[in-house]
């Protein structure tokens, strides 16, 4: 099987995690500048199969689009013109960033841990993609 990845797409950095090659479970991989976001990605999938692309979809807590949608959906249309065999599925990632400040405490990181945005953005884009296995299973 190939691995799935998500991101968590961020103006100025975003959130990459990736499941196991089974699809059993999720895990940080890395934070990367966005502008570099597409050529780490090619060069990814160059190395490690990877059968969808997972794109937390940035939603207001109304329901509405976020600002980041249009820089979003600008990036998804980029890749699946360039891959067109990896197929790309949004998934609502209202909240994430909540969730991983609350998983950082939980996890007793301390205050200066908890302040670094690279962190809270590679725990978004594993949360986001443990929901979405979940929301497949």
């Amino acid at each position: 099987m190939a691995r799935i990845l998500s991101i968590d797409y961020g103006k100025k950095r975003t959130g990459i995690a990736v499941t196991d090659p089974l699809q059993i479970i999720a895990g940080g991989l890395a934070t990367v500048s966005t502008s570099t976001l597409f050529e780490f990605l090619t060069d990814y999938v160059a190395r490690e199969p990877v059968e969808r692309l997972v794109v937390g979809k940035p939603m207001q807590p109304n329901g509405q689009p976020s600002e980041n949608l249009q820089r979003v959906e600008q990036f998804v249309n980029r890749w699946r013109k360039a891959k067109p065999e990896i197929p790309v599925d949004y998934y609502d990632e209202r909240f994430t960033s909540v969730l991983a400040h609350r998983a950082m405490l939980d996890g007793g990181l301390r205050k200066k841990a908890r302040q670094d945005k690279a962190l809270v953005d590679e725990i978004s884009a594993t949360i986001i993609l443990q929901d979405y296995l979940r929301s497949k299973s």
